[in-house]
């Protein structure tokens, strides 16, 4: 369109990639490109493909967080009704003819009455999961939690703010309808009804209770279809009532609603909907942190000094000279991506080391084994922190290991704009405009919490920071260095970036871990296997002598003979040695 002289088409065009794919960082600077040109004007930011209903509940959206609420409850009402009639349409899809993928031979066929009972419930579980077409978001595979009782709580604190107390009552009661022992919910009718007076009738509105009323005597069929005929059956509501659910179902409902919607081990959650704009998340998330396996180490700043959920700063991790001795290997580590530029700014140039990297220069002499174990045992060390802290007693593997390093240039400095790398989050892809981060391919999906190991801190800038889901709002700054060790869990509650680097070189051991076993690093694995190999050849008699990546390992299990440390045997996979060329990450692997 450009070279057609299309502006407003190419900025369309452009604007409607984005929003589906709000992690593409070229189009992202194309659209800022476009706002600077003087012939563009904000009408030509169109989504082509844009729904009513998203696209009414989007503006709603940034009307409600820029606290214009009589606007925000006229765009979110637009987008509710919209909404509502979409799922009708899909409903109407549903009533097709039954196609079953399992069909058996034709003497196998079901009689009449089987066959129709499996229509009738294929057509019943096909307009419940219609809820998750609507809440799905074009070029997302995950739709929005509780889509429809989210507008009722958004609209309720909109009318409330904007003053309008009986429209306010309206929609809170209406939200009681899908979270009926919802106390803080509960506490605002009560204020409503004295505001409005005792003998104020408020009801809820008769389109939402007949489609909760719809729903769940479908719901009741399903279930008594499934308890009684077989088959299986994915609720796509977080608000279905436990009762009505039944008691040879409940375990495995339950366990399917926390692995599809609350995927973080370790954690207490509590429904609670989204009260408010203070307090808008799906849960209340409420966990015990667990003793530290070393002393000596300080925990600087804890989740609530740091305004969020799942954060913590230690220090003291690594002593001076342990960083030193690092920094040393970093001089190496712009074999990995040989010293090119940064894959997030064209001002600074970025180096990586992997861990199977490092043991195979060691063993082309280029760099020092001792500096390759104190690596691993750093790392490892890291590793048992964060999960003592965070999730005692449940396992943490290594996910990716890197040594990374960022060096600003000098040069380019000047004017500079940017961030050393844009905000994120590690598990899922980030998208501010519509509040939400979707927990699907290309991210990260397996990775559970994350690390960041700094070794120094004479350079200017390189500051990480946390976010609220809009990218913008900063809660807390952590100032690196050496030593000092930030972890954090690796979803949405979580965003986070790092500050321009504007002078020198800001080093750190960036580490990400997973529960999931199929996920660990097997380079890692193949590197310790390695650096046993060698120990053992030097010492055919089979000793391990000090210093060993086995004894590295061990002892940074135990320091300092504490007994809260469990010492634990290493253990690799079988067919993991050898050794093979790293392969080559995205740039989005990195801090």
């Amino acid at each position: 369109f450009p070279q057609l002289k299309k502006l407003d088409q190419a900025v369309s065009a452009a604007h409607t990639f984005f929003v589906a794919n709000p992690q593409h960082l070229q189009m992202r600077e194309d659209i800022e490109k476009y706002r600077r040109m003087s012939g563009v004007k904000s009408d030509n930011f169109r989504d082509l493909e844009a729904i009513p209903h998203w696209e009414a509940y989007e503006a709603g959206m940034q009307h409600y967080n820029a606290d214009e609420y009589p606007q925000a409850a006229a765009r979110l009402e637009e987008s509710l009704t919209e909404a509502l009639s979409a799922l009708e349409q899909c409903r109407a899809l549903c009533e097709g003819p039954w196609e079953d993928e399992d069909e058996e031979e034709e003497d196998m066929q079901p009689g009449l009455y089987e066959a129709i009972a499996a229509h009738y419930i294929q057509v019943l579980k096909c307009r419940q999961q219609c809820v998750l077409d609507i809440a799905t978001k074009p070029g997302r595979i995950s739709a929005t939690e509780d889509f429809i009782p989210s507008h009722l709580d958004l609209l309720q604190f909109s009318y409330d703010q904007a003053g309008n107390q009986t429209l306010a009552a309206e929609c809170a009661a209406s939200y009681l309808l899908f979270y009926p022992m919802d106390e803080p919910m509960l506490e605002r009718m009560k204020e409503y009804h004295g505001e409005l007076g005792e003998d104020t009738r408020v009801t809820a509105r008769e389109n939402i209770r007949h489609y909760v009323q719809r729903s769940l005597m479908e719901k009741k069929l399903i279930y008594y279809a499934v308890e009684h005929l077989g088959g299986s059956f994915n609720d796509p509501d977080l608000w279905t009532p436990d009762e009505l659910i039944p008691e040879n179902l409940k375990k495995k409902h339950r366990e399917c609603i926390v692995s599809l919607h609350f995927p973080c081990p370790g954690w207490v959650l509590v429904s609670v909907g989204f009260l408010s704009k203070a307090s808008s998340c799906l849960s209340i998330l409420a966990f015990l942190t667990g003793p530290l396996p070393f002393e000596g180490i300080a925990v600087t700043m804890d989740s609530s000094q740091m305004n969020g959920t799942q954060r913590v700063v230690f220090d003291r991790v690594l002593t001076e000279s342990e960083c030193k001795d690092l920094l040393r290997l970093t001089k190496a580590a712009g074999e990995g991506y040989r010293s090119r530029r940064s894959p997030h700014t064209p001002h600074e140039r970025f180096e990586g080391l992997t861990v199977l990297k490092a043991v195979q220069l060691a063993q082309n002499g280029d760099v020092d084994w001792r500096d390759v174990k104190l690596l691993l045992q750093a790392s490892e060390k890291s590793r048992k922190i964060i999960e003592s802290y965070f999730t005692p007693g449940k396992k943490l593997h290594f996910s990716f290991t890197h040594l990374v390093c960022r060096t600003a240039v000098e040069e380019e400095q000047e004017g500079r704009m940017d961030l050393s790398h844009p905000v994120h989050a590690d598990n899922c892809l980030l998208d501010p405009e519509g509040q939400e981060c979707w927990r699907e391919p290309p991210a990260y999906v397996y990775r559970d919490y994350s690390g960041i190991l700094y070794l120094n801190d004479d350079f200017q800038g390189g500051d990480l920071f946390f976010t609220e889901m809009d990218t913008v709002t900063v809660t807390a700054k952590v100032h690196p260095k050496c030593g000092r060790l930030v972890a954090f869990s690796s979803g949405k509650e979580n965003p986070h970036g790092v500050q321009a680097v504007s002078r020198g070189r800001r080093c750190a051991v960036a580490l990400w871990y997973t529960h999931s076993q199929e996920h660990a690093e097997q380079e890692r694995v193949k590197a310790e296997k390695l650096v046993e190999q060698r120990d053992v050849e030097d010492w055919p008699d089979g000793e391990e002598r000090q210093g060993s990546v086995h004894n590295s390992i061990s002892s940074s299990e135990r320091p300092v003979r504490s007994s809260r440390a469990r010492p634990t045997s290493q253990t690799h996979k079988p067919g993991s040695e050898g050794t093979q060329r790293p392969k080559e990450l995205r740039a989005r692997d990195e801090f």
